[in-house]
């Protein structure tokens, strides 16, 4: 694919900047955490922001990117918002590596294992992936993190780097770094990081229920002979306790292991494979007593426990060269999950609510790069068999009858889906020189999650909406089915960096919560009095429903005079329901991210503004509530001590503004200065220091 690089309003004046090697800049952002600027044709990147305290949540940094936004879940659980499609719906790896979250509300989203200390760079498909990427409906995001490289001598050489940073608003730290040893034909390596902070303050007060703590530590290996490479790899990522103010139950922990060994590079001329075995195991408490305040009275005392296990295998074999090739792979995909709540306090009370769920994908595709005269192009397909399946949930005899009706009526219907999907992505592009028009034509498809179709008890699971309804499963979706296209040009000189992208989206069967039945707010199904005893008279059930998506966005770099330079992003996008006269529920406002900054030779000064419209084009159907505009201001500053050695510091929030964001979930937390019910506002004003070091 092609791909091109965003620079993520890091000041560029003050990193070295790397020539494109070839015309593989076009259509990828990739936010590099390094400094230096990557460039490729198919993905779009964001700089690791020198510009802000560094947030825990990867998450941030990606919703920087050009149609980018964060869907605020709390400090560890955020979620990136592109183009108006979040969740699923975005493709999320670490290191290449698919995996399934192990929360039932997505508390662990893929970024959440992507501690930006050790971040050293993320991508973003750009507009849609690359069907040698897998199948997704929307862009992708791929956190890659600090590895040792191999070296151009025989000898060994050690390589190491550090970063620390404190952050006052919220009390905070995070350390970590790598050290590895390499030569020209191994390379060994170890990870590690710590990450802890408290309550993050606003202008009005604090922001109950927002602690986190997490730890990561890794090693990984390579061998190198000739042009190919073996390597292996193990992390561990251990979320202590840590507050999700928008859930109903906070993070007590999550035990994950990654494992994940292949090949790549050439072996003959001008043919280069890939292969790679993975396996992640989630393992996962969450609950209402360990952080939240005040604790649940112990009839309302609720903990579940949930595990996910992802294997995944993949081979693609690529004849040619980067930029002239013809493609052809495989993958596959087994997750098993399964959740149970209990009452901490009634060893009786456990229900099942996703029992032993599987899925198994196998999926094969193709992928044609070339030209045809001055037309660049890359063409791909991908189809894909996917078998879904459901076991029979058990229950404790304290569950009161509602609920083991339901699961009467599960276990006796039909719990096994099978389906087929097709994706296919074309994209144009001509060289021109300093503008490179652009064109991408896509079908993407998507299949129902298991939450969304298996999700038997209505519960607040919702893949991370977090907003307060109750959800119930749907054994009859269909696979959303999305219509894309989308036409821009990149124009880069010395002084000018200008890429904007125009796009539509026509999503057939976009799955979307909506009410149970035709008499909405009449309790008169065990669906709505189960939901009415926790709440909640107008539960909604995952839907198909038909939908379009269209805006622009665009990220630009202006270099007015030597030392100076202005950066930044915009981005406005909406959605709209086909089937009834509705918007689209929790699309991104328009926004605008403006950077400036002057460089020396050692020193960069400079100060960014965020900015956000108020949102008035809001689902009725789902009750959803308007937001407020708002502009935030921040200072930044950066010494370089020597080429090793930085320093860097700043301050958030200048002007105490009091905002938030329209993405960012609702407070569940009585003892907070956050309303109940009220979306959770930005940070107020802080100051921060860090120091990065290479050695």
């Amino acid at each position: 694919m092609a791909s091109c690089t965003t620079l993520a309003a890091q000041p560029a004046l003050a990193q070295e900047r790397s020539t494109p090697e070839s015309d593989t800049a076009i259509l990828v952002d990739t936010i590099v955490v390094t400094g230096t600027q990557l460039r490729d044709i198919s993905q779009d990147g964001v700089e690791k922001p020198e510009q802000i305290a560094t947030p825990a949540d990867a998450a941030a940094i990606a919703a920087r990117t050009a149609g980018g936004a964060l869907v605020g879940n709390g400090a560890l659980s955020g979620q990136l918002s592109y183009r108006g499609l979040a969740g699923e719906r975005v493709l999320g790896r670490v290191n290449d590596q698919r995996f399934a979250s192990g929360g039932p509300n997505a508390m662990d989203p893929p970024l959440h294992y992507a501690p930006s200390v050790l971040v050293e760079r993320i991508e973003v498909a750009r507009g849609v992936a690359p069907v040698s990427q897998g199948p997704s409906l929307a862009g992708a995001v791929n956190a890659r993190l600090a590895e040792a490289e191999f070296t151009d001598e025989a000898r060994f050489s050690t390589q190491g780097r550090f970063s620390a940073q404190y952050r006052s608003v919220d009390d905070s730290y995070a350390v970590g770094g790598l050290a590895g040893i390499a030569s020209d034909q191994w390379r060994f390596g170890v990870i590690a990081s710590r990450e802890q902070g408290g309550d993050y303050e606003f202008p009005d007060g604090t922001a109950g229920g927002t602690s986190f703590e997490r730890n990561l530590y890794g090693a990984h290996a390579g061998f190198r002979s000739g042009p190919g490479e073996i390597f292996i790899e193990y992390r561990r990522s251990e979320t202590d306790p840590t507050g999700n103010p928008p859930f109903a139950l906070d993070i007590v922990y999550f035990n994950t292991d990654f494992v994940q060994t292949g090949f790549r590079g050439e072996v003959a001329d001008r043919v280069h494979l890939d292969m790679r075995l993975g396996q992640v195991a989630v393992r996962h408490l969450m609950d209402n007593q360990t952080t939240r305040q005040p604790t649940a009275t112990p009839m309302q005392a609720r903990a579940t426990f949930a595990e996910a296990d992802t294997n995944t295998a993949e081979v693609a074999l690529r004849f040619g060269s980067d930029g002239s090739y013809f493609a052809i792979g495989g993958d596959a995909e087994l997750t098993d999950k399964f959740v149970r709540i209990t009452n901490p306090v009634n060893p009786a009370f456990f229900i099942d609510a996703q029992p032993d769920l599987k899925s198994e994908r196998v999926g094969a595709f193709a992928q044609w790069r070339g030209a045809l005269s001055a037309i660049e192009f890359e063409l791909g397909t991908r189809i894909d068999r996917t078998d879904q399946t459901a076991g029979i949930p058990a229950l404790g005899s304290a569950v009161p009858m509602g609920p083991g009706g339901l699961a009467a009526a599960f276990a006796a219907s039909d719990r096994d889906y099978s389906t087929t999907t097709i994706d296919a992505v074309a994209r144009f592009w001509i060289p021109t020189g300093d503008v490179t028009p652009r064109l991408t034509l896509a079908r993407k498809e998507r299949v129902p999650s298991l939450l969304e179709r298996f999700g038997w008890l209505p519960t607040e699971a919702s893949f991370g909406l977090a907003d307060g309804n109750i959800y119930v499963g749907n054994l009859a979706l269909d696979p959303e089915t999305a219509w894309i296209a989308e036409i821009g040009f990149d124009w880069e000189t010395d002084a000018v960096t200008l890429r904007p992208t125009v796009f539509y989206r026509r999503v057939d069967g976009f799955i979307q919560g909506t009410p149970v039945d035709d008499t909405v707010s009449v309790v008169d199904s065990p669906i709505e009095m189960i939901a009415a005893m926790n709440g909640d008279t107008t539960p909604l059930r995952f839907s198909n429903v038909d939908a379009e998506i269209y805006g622009a966005d665009l990220d630009f770099v202006i270099r007015p005079v030597d030392r100076i330079e202005l950066s930044g992003t915009a981005s406005l996008v909406r959605g709209k329901r086909r089937d009834i006269d509705d918007d689209l529920y929790r699309v991104a406002p328009a926004n605008l991210r403006l950077a400036a900054a002057w460089a020396g030779d050692r020193l960069t000064l400079g100060a960014e503004m965020i900015a956000a419209a108020g949102q008035d084009n809001i689902s009725r159907s789902n009750d959803e509530q308007p937001s407020e505009g708002y502009a935030v201001f921040g200072l930044f500053g950066r010494l370089a001590v020597n080429e090793l050695l930085a320093l860097e510091a700043g301050v958030e929030n200048v002007f105490n503004a009091e905002y938030q964001p329209h993405l960012a979930g609702r407070s569940r937390v009585g003892n907070s200065d956050v309303p109940t019910g009220e979306r959770l506002p930005g940070a107020g004003q802080g100051g921060w220091v860090r120091i990065n070091a290479r050695f």
